[in-house]
Parts: structure tokens; sequence; C-alpha cells
């Protein structure tokens, strides 16, 4: 399998940092930012049993559009659906614009629901577990940029019997992915089931969702519903809002706030308050959005539009309104093995045959001293409002060929839209690129600012004598 000098085996992360950066290219395609006169996207879900049972958890009947029940709704019954009044609150800003999933969740794709074209999802309380895929999608969306509110209930709230509720669902979602397992919003969901409350809100003025344009908000509703416990040590944004009586700091959090990547997150431990009462014949719904004793509206209004990039600093956006400095690769070192990348067989690996620049893994394309054809990839949306993008990553070249002049062995980087059409070929090492050790390579990426692109590497060997790209600590650093 092996060369000469070095085992072939894994490039495929360092490459597609590689493929970014290539220095003196001209990048062919036009950026598409989001315009800032677009309205906000928000896409509520519906494609995970948010009707079962007595549950009513969508803005209208009328679905993915709202507006072919009432292009004009001026109150909450010209849309039916417990989330209706939500839902009219926000289209008669004239500011945003609603659909409404009713298929798997998809990151890149060409669906009109795919999570590329919004800039906040809404899970109202989910009741079946998301896919593997479904669970990558929503982590990169989130990732690059994106907003993501989830909406628990109390835990036993199994609607529609298939022994998960949205306590575990949404435990599971941050818990078990691929993009980041280890606590990446800074919180896990309680296994509880409060009866009753009216948590209340800190004090701080200068919150834009406790203080945002739609309200200043003093208190909510718990009517069965749970908490949150923060972990501050895994994710310094994190941030309780709305606190459960007697309860504050780490524990007992209502409402919470994070970011993850270039975006933001909220969590919400009941879905009484978005509930207003009016909804499909034959549901037993619960009016919490006008209970006069909270202010639920104002909640989830401006917690929608911090989401979607208003109201202050911190993400958001889809990509797209506003920049927070991040790193935007996933499993940028390869410790997490292959998850993230795309990559053909090995080339991703702890091999002792070469040494990782940190850690235990890397990415080690070609090297086998026989024809062949390594790749590595991985998508990634680089936010329209940052102005530096940079791609950075380690290569070693080892090789066993002799000659000084003719490259026979080579590593491509090149950036591809969602469709796999090459937007532009970034750079290529080869053979004669060898050397010992590893050495930084950065590029300038911000001419793709508001795209999704795919970066992608890749390694071809001739037939006789070992070229090895080893790749390692990749980075795609925006602000």
């Amino acid at each position: 399998m092996l060369g000469l000098t070095l085992p072939r085996h894994r490039l495929g992360a360092l490459l597609a940092g590689v493929g970014l950066v290539a220095a003196g290219v001209v990048v062919q395609a036009a950026a598409t930012p989001a315009a800032a006169a677009t309205p906000h996207r928000i896409l509520f879900d519906n494609s995970h049993a948010e009707t079962a049972g007595n549950a009513d958890w969508i803005v209208s009947t009328s679905q993915p559009d709202p507006l072919g029940q009432d292009s004009s709704p001026a109150a909450e019954t010209d849309w039916t659906g417990a989330l209706s009044s939500w839902g009219v609150a926000l289209q008669k800003t004239g500011g945003y614009s609603l659909k409404t999933a009713t298929s798997a969740l998809t990151y890149g794709g060409s669906s009109a629901t795919d999570l590329s074209n919004f800039d906040t999802l809404v899970l109202p309380e989910p009741n079946t577990l998301f896919t593997t895929a479904e669970k990558t999608a929503i982590m990169t969306f989130v990732k690059n940029g994106g907003g993501l509110f989830m909406i628990s209930d109390h835990t036993g709230a199994d609607r529609n019997n298939d022994g998960e509720d949205a306590v575990e669902i949404l435990n599971d979602l941050m818990t078990n992915n691929s993009v980041d397992s280890t606590d990446p919003f800074g919180f896990s969901i309680d296994s509880l089931s409060i009866s009753s409350d009216y948590p209340s809100a800190i004090s701080d003025s200068t919150n834009p969702v406790l203080h945002g344009s739609f309200g200043t908000v003093t208190k909510s509703l718990i009517a069965s519903g749970t908490t949150a416990t923060l972990k501050p040590a895994d994710n310094a944004n994190v941030k309780g809002l709305l606190y459960r009586t007697g309860y504050s700091g780490n524990t007992g959090a209502f409402f919470a706030t994070s970011t993850f990547g270039s975006g933001r997150v909220a969590f919400w431990g009941d879905s009484s308050p978005i509930d207003d009462g009016t909804g499909q014949s034959g549901n037993t719904l619960y009016d919490g959005w006008n209970d006069s004793g909270a202010t639920n509206a104002a909640l989830a209004l401006n917690a929608t539009e911090w989401l979607a990039g208003g109201g202050g600093s911190g993400g958001g956006g889809g990509g797209g309104s506003t920049c927070t400095s991040a790193q935007l690769l996933g499993n940028n070192g390869f410790e997490s093995g292959s998850s993230t990348w795309t990559a053909t067989s090995g080339v991703i690996t702890n091999s002792s045959s070469e040494s990782a620049r940190t850690g235990s893994y890397y990415a080690w394309l070609d090297g086998y001293g026989s024809a062949r054809t390594d790749t590595l990839s991985q998508s990634v949306t680089v936010p329209s409002a940052c102005t530096t993008a940079t791609l950075s990553f380690y290569l070693h070249v080892d090789t066993a060929e002799t000659t000084t002049s003719t490259a026979y062995d080579t590593l491509k980087v090149q950036v591809l839209n969602s469709s796999g059409t090459v937007l532009g070929t970034l750079a290529t090492y080869s053979n004669l690129n060898a050397g010992s050790g590893y050495t930084q390579r950065s590029f300038n990426l911000a001419g793709y600012a508001g795209q999704t692109v795919t970066l992608k590497f890749t390694g071809t060997e001739g037939s006789t004598l070992q070229t090895s790209f080893v790749i390692d600590d990749t980075a795609l650093n925006v602000s």
C-alpha cells in the first residue's frame, strides 16, 4: 500500500483547507450574499410530529407557505394553528418571510425549504428523533450563521407514543451529532415535569431578547414544562434569561440563549407559552400566548428577531446579516475521525506510519506508489457580513520521487458550488513540494462571503514511487 518513504493515507481534511486558500487565485463565481433588504427568513419545522396528539405547533395549515391560507392576515384566526399568533405577528411587520418544513431537514440542497435558504429554524417541541443527516444539517446551519430556536416540553410528553419526548430529542441533537457533540451550546435540558410557575426575567436592560422591538419581557409561563442546566465552562456565551422561581445561575434556566460558531441559539422549556389557544378542530389547546401574568408574545418575537440577526451582536443571519469571529471548519484537526468530512476510505487516520502535527489523527492522501486518486471535502458557508475569511492548514509532502523538474503526483485544491461545479482551482501541490515537517499555508477566502461552498482536495498519484500529502490543523477563521 505504501510507497518507499511514507505510507499513503489520508489527506482529505487538510486538503480542504488548502483548496480554499491558494494565493493569487481568482475566484470565478460571483458572491451572492443575502440582500440586506430581504425579510428575515424563518422556517418552522412540522416534519417531526409537531401536530401529534393534541399538539398543533404550526403557524398555518397552508404549508409550506402560510400565505396560501391568507395573504394578508390581520388576526390569529386568519391562519389556523396554535402558533398562528406568532406567525401573524411576524407577518404583519413586513420584515419576515415564513415557511413550514414538512419533509426531512437538509442543508446545502436544492429544496425550497433547505436550511441554506433561511436565517432561523424553529423546532417547536419535536416528537420524533432527528436523523443523523438532519442533525448534521442543523448543526452545520447554526455553525455557519443560522439561528436555532429549540422549544421543549416536560419529560414524558411523548405525544405520538414512539418512546421519545422533546427533552430526549433535543438533548440527542446536542450530544449525538457529527459536527460537535461536546456540549456545543453550553447547556443540557433537564428531565423534569414542572407543573406550574411564572419564571422571572433577569435584570439586564441591554439584552435584546428581554428588551427588544416587540416589547419588554418580565415573566414567562410554565404549564407542565422543564428547565435547563447551564455549563458556561463548555460555552462561555450561554446565558439564562428567565429562571424558575427560586433558581438562578446555572440551574433552573427556563429560557436561555447561546452561540455556536457564527450562529445563535435559544431554548424555551415549555410549549405552552407559544400556544395561542386556536388551532385545528379537535385539539385541546392552552392560551399561554395571551396569558395576562406573562409576556410570552414579546419573548417569542424578540427572540425570533435576535436569532435572525437583529437586536445586537453575536451570530445569526444564516451567514448573512452579522458576523461573529469564529472558526468554521468542523472537526478541523480530525480528532473526531471522519465526522464532518467526506473522504476516500483511509484518508483520515491515526496510523503511526505518518505523524499528526497535533493530537493523533490527520489526513493522508495518496502514498501508495501505484495509480491512485484520493479526495477530501467539506461544505461550509462563509457569512456575507464577514470581511475577513482566512483558510489555513499545515501540509507535509513526502515523496520517493527523485526528479527535481517533473510533477508526477499532485494534490489539487478546489472550491465547488452545491451542484459540484468547480468555481476555482486554488492551488496544486506535487512531489516537487516535498520537504521535512509541516508547513502552514494560508489564503484569503473573503471573496466567498455569502456563499455555501465545498472545499475539495484531490490527490492523484502515478503508477510508481509514492508521494504522500499529509494535512493537519485546518481552520477557516472569519471576522
